[in-house]
């Protein structure tokens, strides 16, 4: 079972503003309607990035955290 790193996700759950940019930079074809709707929820981000990229749910969970270690969190 996939582990979230808490703490980095805490971090970018509070500064979602400045984070958001960043997941739009690099999950483009999340809208703006996606991105509000997110509002720093990570489940809500796993299930957007499957609807849009057709990602496995263990691999949407994967590909944020390699961003996650991308940013170094």
């Amino acid at each position: 079972m996939f582990k979230a790193n808490d703490s980095a996700w805490n971090k970018i759950a509070g500064n979602w503003k400045q984070f958001s940019g960043e997941i739009r930079r690099k999950w483009g074809l999340l809208t703006d309607d996606d991105i509000e709707q997110i509002h720093g929820h990570r489940d809500i981000l796993i299930g957007r990035l499957q609807e849009r990229y057709g990602y496995a749910q263990e691999d949407a969970q994967r590909k944020i955290e390699e961003w996650e270690r991308s940013l170094g969190l």
